[in-house]
């Protein structure tokens, strides 16, 4: 039942629905669509299907760090090449990233050093680490694809590949983890990773050195492919009814992709609940004034948010404190000033708020539920830096006959486990009442109003 909508709102709806029912749309079988619910088991399930595979491989992610949890990927494609060596591996990875360690690092052995010895150690392996630069530095874009595409199957899900996505040892940082068989699917993502990202002048094979060089020469063509990317999305003719489980392979750079323009639509096409989960509260001002839309005709919102202890950037009071280590905190405010603006839809129970924290653990959960006839999964943070600066992709199901209904209900109640409901703004920490020396930093971040700048890149 629609509730408290105007005849100029349900107007609007209608737009947004008919965006939805337009969008091509491929048939997915229900017992090809499996939902793991742990780090572990993604692991285990990504091992597999790597084991298993006899046509290809193509793994993309932000990173593949040099830990044990990016070895064991490495050595499990290396045993599957010599056990079938016809098989087509190859990894993307963005190539900033892959140049610097992680903040924080002492050592200076970076990834693509690691690549580089890889290849030296294996010369005849075929295994390709190619680097995309999205821009000509890392804060102004990465590449932030996800999907494993292994044959006919796609292992989908935030996590990049290092100890802490893989739960190799006692810390892991939580996501979200589908493993979908559906070849059109594999041959969608395929596709455009081979037609646009492959192909590009600015593509480099990291594990051949001169990665620096390259990259210092490449600012046109890393600007010639920017610019493609804003005007090209995923290529295919849908087959499925809308009444009928499917899928619509979403992928964009910019605020104008396709993928930013379906999550607008989706959102406003709630009938009656939205449930949104992001690792971190900085949400684009577009998206908070749908919420705000919403809550306002009568609808039901349910946000799941990391706590700052959750945060990747999050920095122990105890422990050399820098200027990035002021995001979680930042972060909490944006909350905080969000939830007193709308206090009022919080007492009556119709925006609930829940914030995730176990231990020292990570969260880095995404995604969008509608009702309980869509749902969005994907890497996206839906944040400033995604709508604008990162090259992103989702898969959004349709479910109309709710046959994904217990797989999804569980996988909500799994991220909804660790999580504590915030009853009042107040329950929040607000900037006096942090360490003295974040609670000064902080200040003189927001005096110059270099808070906005943050919180628009990062």
């Amino acid at each position: 039942m629609i509730k408290k909508r105007k005849h100029n709102e349900l107007n609007k709806y209608d737009d947004h629905q008919i965006f939805l029912r337009e969008l091509p749309k491929i048939i997915q079988r229900v017992d090809y669509f499996k939902i793991l619910f742990s780090p572990k088991e993604f692991r285990t399930a990504l091992l597999h299907a790597i084991s298993r595979a006899s046509n290809h491989i193509c793994l993309v992610t932000l990173y593949l760090d040099d830990d044990q949890g990016g070895r064991k990927i490495i050595d499990a494609l290396l045993h599957v090449k010599k056990l079938r060596p016809q098989i087509k591996i190859r990894i993307l990875v963005d190539w900033h990233r892959a140049r610097r360690v992680r903040i924080g690092s002492s050592k200076k052995y970076t990834n693509i050093d690691w690549y580089t010895d890889i290849i030296k150690q294996y010369p005849n392996t075929e295994i390709a680490i190619y680097g995309i630069p999205i821009h000509v530095s890392e804060a102004l874009g990465v590449l932030h694809l996800k999907g494993f595409i292994i044959d006919d199957q796609i292992l989908y899900s935030g996590a990049n590949l290092n100890d802490e996505y893989l739960h190799v040892n006692t810390k892991y940082r939580y996501d979200r983890y589908h493993i979908i068989r559906n070849p059109q699917l594999s041959d969608i993502m395929l596709n455009y990773i081979d037609r646009e990202l492959l192909s590009a002048k600015v593509t480099n094979n990291l594990g051949y050195g001169n990665s620096l060089k390259k990259l210092k020469n490449s600012k046109n063509n890393i600007r010639l492919l920017r610019r493609n990317l804003r005007k090209v999305c995923y290529r295919y003719q849908g087959n499925a009814t809308f009444n009928e489980l499917a899928i619509s392979p979403l992928v964009g750079l910019g605020k104008n992709s396709a993928l930013n323009k379906t999550i607008y639509h989706l959102i406003y096409s709630a009938r009656n609940k939205v449930v949104l989960c992001t690792p971190y509260f900085n949400m684009p001002t577009v998206l908070i004034r749908a919420l705000i839309s919403l809550l306002r005709q009568g609808i039901n919102i349910e946000i799941i948010v990391g706590d700052k202890i959750a945060n990747d950037f999050y920095v122990p009071t105890h422990q050399p404190f820098t200027l990035i280590s002021t995001l979680p905190y930042l972060y909490e405010l944006n909350l905080r000033y969000f939830l007193k603006k709308l206090q009022k839809y919080v007492d009556n129970k119709q925006l609930l708020v829940r914030m995730w924290k176990e231990g020292n653990n990570g969260y880095h959960v995404k995604g969008i539920w509608v009702d309980d006839e869509w749902q969005l999964i994907t890497g996206n943070n839906l944040n400033p830096r995604s709508v604008r600066l990162d090259l992103e992709n989702a898969l959004l199901v349709h479910d109309p006959c709710k046959l994904l209904f217990h797989q999804r209900n569980k996988e909500l109640n799994m991220i909804r486990m660790h999580t504590d409901h915030v009853a009042h703004y107040t329950s929040l920490q607000h900037v006096s009442d942090y360490p003295t020396r974040i609670g000064q930093l902080l200040y003189r971040i927001h005096k110059i109003r270099f808070d906005r700048l943050i919180n628009r890149i990062l």
